[in-house]
């Protein structure tokens, strides 16, 4: 978006600072402060202080020069039209783990656009690779004091990371992880690393997390994920899943590190995806060892919060409604990935036990559209829920996972929608929230409001 039109308003925040100054939907954004507004980053950063002045030019051409005295660090209430009032960075890498070049041919233009933009990260969480990254974009973090920054390591092995992402930039962009941490940098980090076996596991695993050692206390924390495989793979870089054996020498190596920097910290560091358990056949970690659950996103700690939130949900309903379990009845079915199939089957059994009139179908989904070594529920699609469904006993409404819905959006991976699939198989449908409390609610019809 060019900013010598700047920016398009689409709305306002009812009660907002620009609601009273009617900055209305159809406006733009010019100027604050008498300077131009590059994207997110400078405006949160121009807005912060407690007087401004600001350019909106009205849909009839004429400029207005708002005057605005506030609190420190209060919002404007604008909403603009894109998120990062700029244009998305997209990957300059071939990665040789990339999920988005797996995927088959004919699905919708987003899902292949392949993201690597560092005000994602800070904004949304998303990992980034730093080799869209240039100095002035290192300066900009540290004057805004962005924070925290989730970077995609893979290797600290500049050689094998140039292989891993097929860029001949991506060994030296580490160098610009120094500069974020700097001790006066103020700067919080997040690392990832994508496992592939037989490239970066073993040994350089192991020079790996001894080099992201060196950077606490700015690196907060890093997690260790399985390479995803689809079986799209034809003519990309052979790639092998991990043997139950395999994720048990990766535990491992991640468990020396836990241990090493607990000692000294009080921290674990070094987390472990729910995958590498479940490969391993090795039981979930208890809730401490995830330290407060920061890499929950990256698939880190969901089973075991899962567990607790449901079985804190499941004793609250038996101390607190235990005439209503005597007279409850219902039948439903809930489906799911593979990969969390067991534990979702082993609380519902927990849930029965306590209420005889519940009746619940626990179905695990097998990803064919994707391929069987695909196992999270996040990559289902609709096609499959209903091939794998519609001969199965159902009861009167079937629960889906929140996650295999597209963010904020009503459709699956496929572009098959929740009504869609309704009518395919003639049962109502429930999306069930990721908190386990979801899941009971769900289940004796409670209100959710009610565990928080």
């Amino acid at each position: 978006m060019s900013n010598s039109k700047g920016h398009l308003i689409i709305g306002v925040e009812p009660g907002s600072i620009a609601e009273e100054l009617e900055i209305e939907k159809g406006d733009r954004l010019i100027k604050i402060n008498d300077e131009d507004v590059q994207d997110i980053f400078d405006y949160q950063y121009m807005i912060q202080d407690e007087f401004i002045s600001v350019i909106i030019l009205k849909p009839n051409g004429e400029e207005w020069e708002l005057e605005i005295d506030k609190e420190y660090d209060d919002d404007l209430g604008i909403i603009f039209d894109n998120g990062l009032m700029d244009d998305y960075k997209s990957c300059s890498n071939k990665c040789i783990f990339c999920f988005i070049d797996q995927m088959p041919k004919g699905m919708r233009d987003t899902l292949y656009f392949k993201d690597d933009d560092t005000r994602l990260s800070f904004l949304q969480g998303n990992y980034v690779t730093l080799t869209n990254m240039s100095d002035k974009d290192i300066d900009r973090i540290l004057k805004y004091h962005l924070s925290p920054i989730n970077i995609s390591f893979q290797t600290t092995n500049p050689e094998l990371r140039v292989k891993m992402l097929h860029n001949r930039f991506a060994g030296e962009a580490l160098d610009k992880v120094k500069r974020l941490c700097a001790p006066d940098s103020g700067i919080e980090l997040n690392g990832q690393i994508v496992l592939c076996k037989g490239v970066n596991d073993g040994a350089e695993l192991h020079r790996s997390l001894a080099d992201l050692n060196d950077l606490r206390p700015n690196l907060k924390s890093v997690s260790i994920v399985p390479v995803g495989l689809s079986k799209f793979r034809e003519g990309l870089y052979p790639l092998e899943p991990f043997t139950k054996e395999d994720a048990k020498e990766v535990i491992k190596e991640i468990e020396y590190w836990q241990d090493k920097v607990y000692e000294e910290t009080g921290n674990h560091f070094v987390h472990a995806s729910d995958e590498w358990y479940m490969i391993a056949d090795m039981d979930i970690p208890p809730a401490e060892k995830y330290d407060d659950y920061g890499q929950l996103e990256n698939g880190v700690g969901m089973v075991r919060l899962l567990i607790d939130e449901f079985r804190d949900a499941l004793k609250y309903v038996v101390d607190n409604h235990s005439e209503y379990l005597k007279d409850y009845s219902d039948e439903l079915s809930i489906a799911t990935g593979r990969l969390i199939y067991p534990y979702i089957k082993m609380l519902i059994d927990e849930a029965m036990e306590v209420c005889p009139g519940l009746k619940v179908h626990v179905y695990e989904i097998v990803n064919e559209f994707f391929g069987e070594r695909i196992t999270v529920s996040g990559l289902l699609t609709g096609q499959d829920i209903i091939k794998q469904m519609k001969n199965r006993e159902k009861g009167n409404r079937m629960f889906l996972p929140q996650n295999v819905l597209r963010s904020g959006e009503n459709y699956l991976l496929d572009d098959i929608t929740v009504p869609q699939i309704e009518e395919a198989l003639g049962t109502p449908i429930d999306i069930i929230k990721s908190p386990g409390y979801y899941l009971v609610s769900g289940l004796f019809k409670l209100d959710p409001e009610e565990f928080v």
